[in-house]
């Protein structure tokens, strides 16, 4: 797995009149976790989306290992780049299995050693017994376990979980951070949305916050005081 970075300058998303954010300066280091909190509606997802290439920003770029955002737009699920996890990912219509492997056909040319990158990811989630099943068989929570094993075998550099552990029982919470986990030693950066603090958040050692607009960096995981010339994105 290579070890990357994101540097973002001057980001801002407009819609009509009205501005979501303005983030003068943002970077992302190798084998960093960080949390992203704020309200409803003040461009989270967003800000993931411009982050992972799926969407463009109003003014600024993203680099990725120099590379811009539009350059990226289609090659990150293939090179170990950055991939973007929905907190309702898309479920490809086939079985459990197919829907883990599918991007792996573009890293893995052998077939037995797709098979066994597959299974050993969903038995990892525990989930191996359902392999041969439809998709449409599972629960919410068993369907945000493939797309964890899914992005898993892709092994990202960066991977944005965008409300991933939204409404999991304790047991899949704990499946998604035995991946993370292992991410994060292989090298791997992860941003995590969540609107409450739970294992998978436990990991993070960096915490950013949207509030009024501009994206703070807290202390601690606590919301540091920006008179005391404190760090941050503003």
């Amino acid at each position: 797995m290579s070890q990357i970075s994101i540097q973002a300058h001057d980001l801002s998303m407009r819609y009509k009149d009205r501005l979501l954010f303005h983030v003068p300066q943002l970077n992302i280091g190798p084998q960093e976790a960080i949390y992203l909190s704020g309200d409803n509606g003040v461009g989270k997802t967003t800000l993931l989306k411009i982050l992972s290439g799926l969407q463009k920003p109003t003014t600024g770029h993203v680099n990725l290992q120099n590379q811009s955002w539009a350059s990226r737009l289609f090659k990150s699920q293939r090179c170990g780049g950055v991939i973007y996890m929905h907190q309702t990912p898309y479920m490809f219509d086939g079985t459990v299995f197919d829907n883990v492997c599918y991007g792996l056909k573009y890293q893995l040319s052998d077939r037995h050693s797709r098979r066994s990158e597959v299974i050993n990811a969903l038995r990892l989630v525990g989930l191996e017994t359902l392999a041969n099943e439809h998709i449409s068989v599972l629960s919410g929570g068993e369907r945000q376990r493939v797309a964890m094993a899914r992005a898993w075998v892709l092994k990202p550099s960066v991977l944005l979980m965008d409300e991933s552990s939204a409404s999991l029982d304790a047991e899949s919470i704990e499946r998604q951070v035995l991946l993370a986990e292992d991410l994060l030693e292989r090298g791997a950066s992860l941003v995590i949305t969540s609107h409450q603090q739970n294992a998978l958040t436990k990991l993070c050692r960096r915490h950013w916050t949207i509030s009024h607009n501009k994206l703070v960096e807290r202390a601690d995981l606590q919301l540091v005081n920006e008179d005391k010339n404190n760090y941050a994105f503003a």
